[in-house]
């Protein structure tokens, strides 16, 4: 699948708000404020909600996570043919809650692409971009770990690693694209990642932990 870009990902991670029926009311709040605005939205959930949400909604739904391994003897694994067959479109790898080996991600992003899921690899630093951009995933999320649910985001933080990031992903030559999360609550910090060279970013807590999320969302992605 090619995504449209700028896009907005939206992990509801394991959050209460984001489970179960909250979730799919949640779903069709990105959705209904996608749709309105003409601006990519796309949401990861968890593997249980996939199904159900992504029968009820219009914009593309990811899973969590995936693990490197194929049908056999793996219980509690998460498959990219479950993944696939549940109708999602694509797939986090390696977040910062579900980390992976180098092996493991290049094993994952090779078996998504192999089933045709859009891939996003999470990465820590602009260094570790150098090794997971190697495997050509669709999209590199730069999120530096101690920033995530924080009240700062990255592009006020390190901006300079940003454009570090970008660098890295850029030079490479090859169809990975960069996307910066952690922390990321206010449309100057979208806007801010976008002009230091990202085509999205990665929310979670600012927008399924907030009051309002179709607030924070519209205001999000009015600087798109």
């Amino acid at each position: 699948m090619k995504l449209k870009t700028p896009v907005l990902i939206v992990n509801f991670k394991t959050y209460e708000e984001g489970t179960g029926t909250n979730a799919l009311r949640l779903a069709k709040i990105c959705e209904q404020v996608s749709l309105r605005s003409k601006k990519s939205i796309v949401i990861a959930v968890q593997p249980t909600d996939i199904f159900r949400i992504q029968s009820i909604v219009k914009i593309p739904v990811i899973a969590q996570h995936i693990d490197p391994v194929g049908f056999g003897m793996f219980t509690g694994s998460v498959t990219v043919a479950a993944v696939k067959g549940s109708d999602a479109v694509g797939t986090l790898i390696n977040h910062s809650e579900k980390r992976m080996g180098i092996k493991d991600i290049k094993e994952a992003v090779k078996l998504a692409k192999a089933d045709g899921l859009l891939t996003v690899v999470c990465s820590p630093s602009p260094e570790y971009n150098k090794q997971v951009v190697m495997f050509s995933p669709d999209f590199i999320a730069y999120e530096p770990p101690e920033l995530i649910g924080g009240k700062i985001s990255v592009s006020k933080a390190k901006p300079g690693l940003i454009k570090k990031a970008f660098d890295i992903v850029n030079n490479a030559k090859n169809k990975a694209k960069l996307i910066v999360g952690a922390g990321i609550h206010t449309k100057e910090d979208v806007a801010k990642s976008l002009e230091l060279g990202a085509v999205g970013v990665l929310v979670a807590s600012g927008v399924v932990k907030a009051k309002d999320p179709k607030k924070v969302l519209e205001d999000l992605v009015s600087v798109m």
